[in-house]
């Protein structure tokens, strides 16, 4: 079950939160559930899959960890995203079962999905002011006249909404101090109290694999004063010398009217660590260290170093070629190659699908038992034979563009139909 948990200010009626204020409420709800995804500040949805308790006891949570922002909360349970959207928009504490989605979602305003203000207007002048109106829509007509969008709108209205899970990623904070071990009068002491920062921290973000690209320094004096200063670092990185060097020429600019009683470093603007490098430098002008390299690749592996190119073809297993590596050739190569895109296949499950044939050919498939789709154009058949097993086997695979404008690529094997992957 998901958790929808909508957040605004008092008596509004739509959600407005600060940046800050929104994020110190996701902290909050970690303790109702590990995996939070956030859409936008004051909407967020809460994965409840393991936790103890039911739907009373998890809304109850979500008040107790929020009740302290003092801002007007909501919570809707259901199966889905949007559905569980559609229950707080409802109620707090509304729960929907997959089996009532659509006698909850009818009576709702279909703006509810979000749409552009040009595809409202469009969908009042037709008379689609609820969900229900919209779900009401031939699935395939809809698509066709509003877009590969709309086949997402129109699940929606169905309570199918197939939109991933995606937990928002956790901060992670990296720093140092120093306080309350006597004070620092000259420039010598201050830096080597830097350096002893700046090395705990490159420490920690070597053990974490990160680089830093901003550093905020804390200096606390001794008449009670602090101040922030922030190094910006050209290229994010976990030098620490590289670091200090930067660090020590803004502290050399800075006056201070007291002695120096604390330190605290933190790196601000973490990345991942590392970067891409290639085998060879592209300004290298000695052509004879790029044979030599080659050789020496050859010598290891016990064959000709290549590289792998697309190249079209049907059969998934023809997609791809191997050709000698040439250092000259290979802007040549990646242009030919940015030309020559393939469009993406993504693999599913495979899984039987019942298919009609009309002529030998695919007409319709049912995906599922409530997905029943005419095929508008069809590619194939391309046989596949795999040899290498006891007994051969064969396949008929087959691209087919279905009426609600989906891409699939399916196959048949003797009798029976499978799907293999959709086109993105």
């Amino acid at each position: 079950m998901l958790l929808c948990v909508w957040a605004g200010a008092r008596d509004e009626d739509v959600p407005g939160i600060a940046r800050v204020t929104w994020d110190a409420m996701l902290d909050a709800l970690d303790a109702v559930s590990p995996l939070v995804d956030e859409e936008r500040e004051g909407l967020a949805y809460l994965d409840m899959r393991g936790i103890d308790g039911d739907a009373r006891c998890w809304r109850e949570r979500v008040h107790a960890a929020l009740d302290p922002f003092e801002l007007t909360v909501r919570v809707g349970i259901a199966d889905t995203k949007f559905t569980a959207k559609a229950a707080s928009f409802i109620g707090d504490g509304t729960v929907c079962d997959a089996a009532d989605a659509p006698r909850l979602l009818a009576p709702l305003p279909a703006a509810l999905l979000e749409l552009d203000d040009r595809t409202g207007k469009r969908l009042e002048l037709l008379g689609v002011r609820t969900l229900g109106d919209l779900a009401r829509l031939p699935h395939g007509a809809f698509v066709r006249r509003f877009g590969v969008r709309s086949r997402h709108w129109h699940d929606c209205a169905r309570g199918l909404d197939r939109t991933p899970f995606l937990p928002r990623a956790h901060a992670l904070i990296i720093d140092a101090a120093i306080f309350g071990e006597g004070s620092a009068h000259s420039e010598l002491q201050v830096f080597l109290a830097v350096r002893h920062l700046l090395e705990r921290i490159g420490r920690d973000l070597e053990r974490l694999g990160k680089s830093t690209g901003l550093l905020r320094l804390w200096i606390e004096l001794e008449n009670g004063d602090t101040r922030a200063i922030d190094v910006t670092l050209a290229r994010p990185t976990a030098d620490v010398r590289t670091i200090f060097d930067v660090a020590r020429a803004r502290l050399e600019g800075e006056r201070f009217d007291a002695p120096i009683t604390g330190l605290r470093a933190r790196a601000i603007r973490l990345e991942a660590a590392g970067e891409s490098q290639g085998l060879f430098n592209a300004n290298d002008p000695d052509p004879r260290a790029v044979a030599v390299t080659l050789a020496r690749l050859e010598a290891v592996l016990g064959e000709p170093a290549c590289r792998a190119r697309t190249v079209r073809a049907h059969p998934l297993e023809e997609r791809f070629a191997y050709e000698p590596f040439e250092a000259a050739g290979e802007a040549r190569t990646s242009a030919s190659a940015a030309a020559q895109a393939v469009p993406q296949l993504r693999l599913l499950t495979v899984r039987e699908i019942a298919v009609r044939v009309r002529d030998g050919m695919p007409a319709v498939i049912d995906l599922s038992s409530a997905s029943r789709c005419a095929v508008i154009e069809c590619a194939g058949p391309w046989r596949i034979e795999e040899g290498w097993f006891a007994t051969p086997i064969a396949r008929d695979e087959y691209d087919v563009l279905l009426d609600d404008g989906a891409l699939y690529r399916i196959y048949r094997q003797g009798d029976r139909w499978y799907v293999r992957g959709a086109y993105d």
